[in-house]
């Protein structure tokens, strides 16, 4: 390969990289937020025992969770604008569609984290006469947010990463400016490099951080 590498031409165009970077945080940090309480609200629903309840929130489990997140993205942008004949902020979009496919996944790991949960804690929430919110909220919540948090870091790394996604309907995250510049330079290899190893740099350091809790939650267990 005769290819010869020059990544002179970014040095111009660093400052249109931390601007699309800025997006792709905020689209990254808000549709995780969203997803971590959400997740939680949505996983007591669908363990509830009325059927009313927990049937449309499985049905929201499974339809975000079985349909492609690019096809989510676009059905928000396009769909729901035309529904309700009202223009949304193109950020907003991208965290509602980031943050609801996230809410879905994260009600699973919410839902085996509230099932690890020994029933001997919630019998004696029940002896102390604590009301259903308090049990929930100060009993079951810590420990399946401490369970589940391998997983919900996990699944954070894939927002973050799915939310190159939008850059499809024309948001100008990382993604969308890598693809502008390599548009215009012609030299999609170094571009397409540079924004791989900026998430790469965004993604490891999360990545260590669950292996590190993995280990410690596997040495408290083995106590």
């Amino acid at each position: 390969m005769n290819y010869h590498f020059d990544f002179n031409f970014l040095e111009g165009s660093f400052s249109a990289l931390v601007s699309g970077l800025k997006v792709t945080l905020e689209l990254a940090v808000a549709s995780n937020l969203m997803g971590l309480v959400l997740g939680f609200l949505l996983c007591l629903l669908a363990m509830s025992r009325w059927v009313v309840i927990r049937w449309p929130a499985q049905l929201f489990i499974e339809f975000f969770r079985c349909t492609p997140a690019l096809l989510q993205i676009v059905w928000f942008f396009y769909c729901i604008p035309m529904m309700v004949d009202v223009f949304i902020d193109p950020i907003v979009m991208g965290v509602l569609a980031l943050g609801l496919n996230l809410t879905a996944f994260n009600a699973e790991a919410y839902r085996a984290g509230v099932q690890a949960v020994p029933k001997e804690h919630l019998d004696a929430c029940v002896a102390l006469g604590l009301k259903p919110w308090q049990r929930t909220l100060y009993v079951v919540l810590p420990q399946a947010l401490r369970s589940a948090m391998p997983v919900l870091m996990t699944n954070g790394i894939g927002s973050l990463q799915q939310s190159a996604l939008v850059a499809i309907v024309a948001v100008a995250d990382l993604m969308y400016v890598g693809k502008s510049l390599a548009t215009e330079a012609y030299r999609p290899l170094e571009t397409y490099t540079v924004v791989a190893l900026i998430y790469f740099a965004l993604s490891l350091p999360i990545a260590k951080l669950v292996h590190v809790i993995e280990r410690r939650q596997d040495l408290a267990v083995q106590r």
